[in-house]
């Protein structure tokens, strides 16, 4: 048994290569596991009174990888190692499985048998659980939306034959009465999201709801990997969790990823992932480490929020620059972008046509075509269609917002676009437009937009942090790392957080 646990048995780890439940629901490698239980204290683990509690069990990694570190740590204490796992298993870890098939998993893993009252279990329990439970729990409807997940009636109200993803941790007033004790840590990787129902395979954020129940038990240690969206996320219940964790005050480290599959192989997840540290009685700056694959970029001890930032700058050596460009005092190009479906209050047009059939119809860009549509579909800012516009994608993605690279349209004249695009302008003439798109290829331009684009969605807010110019100027990088007195350093920065920018001058 002793050599199960001390991993002197070659054993190749089965919870390296399962596959992952979805995008949303995604397993932790053992070696992230590690990592994140490496930010706890190490007395945590010669400490016979100490409680863990996982209350999102998938594989079970995160409570097995504990009972290793406990396995050794105790050894002073209860020198006996039948009698140190039976205390470690029965009174110090816990876990909540988010289904019934990731319990069994869970106990697979922690006590070698997915029946901990079997005889092949390592510590014997008197029930079928262990301390890893599951409970099939409903959704509150209220007027079509679960009232604590935001889950749609219409997607999730199932037989008892599938999961009705009704997480027991988050769908209880009083979390505290689970288990009813008071845990010292709380560690693991919630579900990220659950479908809305909506038109376009809308999403609505759940990991946020985890981190906040957690906070109200109170514990001494706080750990999670969770989406990054939430720096910058103008989801509203992602603005107040943003403004929750910034007013705890209790990050002590944040762990940044900006590419998801640095963590979970294969995995995108859009704007990267992060875990934290959350310490009860720790106050002040957080160190904020930036990764990329194996390495560490950067790591600033820093404040989680910048004056003058309503989000998060994820990038410890933007800082500097956003502070240069912001002593300018410009105002923001977001100014100039409109907000989403400019012309219409849906997301495409119904009258489309790749042939103009009235007099009076207007053309129109829908997604990746052309064509014309009635002017009756025109139902908002009429007074743009024949002004001088730019037209830019709302949706550009990739698994690290650095490395996307918007392609912005000069429009033709009598002109509109589909909810695919968001509208740049209007503009006095083709000349200043031209000089508007030149802007857009700096990497200067990209960069700044990174900032606040932790996901694919770019619309109006992501261009906050992008400043003005005087566009009866063309505009170079070269230009502008002058204008704004970046230093070399600042300069090398960029040019390597930025793809080459590959967009053309779309004119039509």
């Amino acid at each position: 048994m002793d050599e199960i646990f001390s991993g002197k048995l070659y054993n190749p780890d089965i919870l390296c290569c399962l596959a992952n439940l979805s995008n949303d629901e995604v397993f932790t490698p053992p070696n992230v596991a590690n990592q994140m239980i490496d930010l706890l204290p190490p007395e945590l683990f010669s400490d016979p009174d100490t409680k863990f509690l996982d209350p999102f069990c998938k594989s079970g990694v995160f409570l097995r990888e504990i009972a290793k570190r406990l396995i050794e740590g105790l050894k002073d204490k209860i020198p006996d190692l039948k009698e140190r796992i039976d205390h470690i298993f029965h009174n110090q870890i816990y876990g909540i499985a988010i289904t019934e098939l990731t319990s069994f998993l869970s106990r697979r893993s922690l006590y070698c048998s997915k029946y901990p009252n079997s005889k092949y279990s390592v510590s014997h329990f008197d029930n079928p659980e262990g301390n890893i439970r599951y409970r099939r729990i409903d959704h509150t409807w209220k007027n079509g939306r679960c009232i604590f997940c935001g889950a749609s009636e219409q997607e999730y109200s199932r037989g008892d034959s599938l999961e009705t993803h009704a997480y027991e941790f988050i769908h209880t007033l009083n979390p505290e009465e689970i288990f009813n004790m008071k845990f010292d840590v709380i560690i693991g990787n919630p579900p990220y999201q659950l479908s809305t129902g909506g038109g376009q395979a809308q999403a609505t954020p759940i990991y946020n709801l985890f981190v906040e129940k957690a906070m109200r038990l109170n514990p001494r240690y706080l750990s999670m990997i969770i989406p990054a969206r939430w720096y910058a996320g103008g989801f509203p219940t992602i603005k107040e969790f943003r403004n929750l964790m910034i007013k705890e005050s209790h990050i002590k480290e944040i762990h940044d990823f900006p590419n998801a599959s640095d963590c979970f192989t294969g995995v995108e997840i859009k704007g990267g992932v992060c875990y934290f540290l959350w310490q009860k009685n720790y106050s002040g700056k957080v160190l904020f480490y930036n990764h990329k694959g194996d390495d560490i970029r950067s790591l600033a001890k820093r404040s989680l929020l910048e004056s003058n930032c309503e989000t998060i700058i994820r990038e410890n050596k933007a800082i500097s620059i956003l502070h240069k460009v912001i002593s300018h005092k410009e105002n923001s190009f977001s100014s100039i972008m409109s907000t989403l479906w400019p012309f219409t209050v849906k997301s495409t047009f119904d009258t489309f046509s790749r042939e103009k059939r009235q007099k009076n119809d207007v053309f129109a860009y829908v997604m990746k075509d052309k064509g014309w549509i009635s002017e009756k579909e025109v139902i908002k800012n009429k007074k743009l269609v024949d002004q001088i516009k730019i037209f830019v994608p709302r949706s550009v993605g990739s698994a690290d917002p650095t490395k996307d690279v918007v392609k912005p349209i000069l429009a033709c004249s009598h002109s509109v676009c589909s909810g695919t695009y968001i509208v740049c302008g209007p503009f006095e003439n083709n000349k200043v437009a031209e000089n508007v798109i030149e802007y857009f290829h700096t990497k200067f331009f990209h960069f700044l937009l990174s900032l606040k684009k932790v996901s694919q969605d770019t619309a109006k807010g992501c261009y906050e942090y992008v400043p003005m110019q005087d566009f009866t100027k063309t505009w170079t990088d070269e230009k502008l790392y002058k204008k704004y007195k970046l230093s070399q350093e600042e300069i090398i920065f960029i040019e390597s957080s930025v793809w080459p920018n590959k967009g053309e001058n779309n004119n039509e």
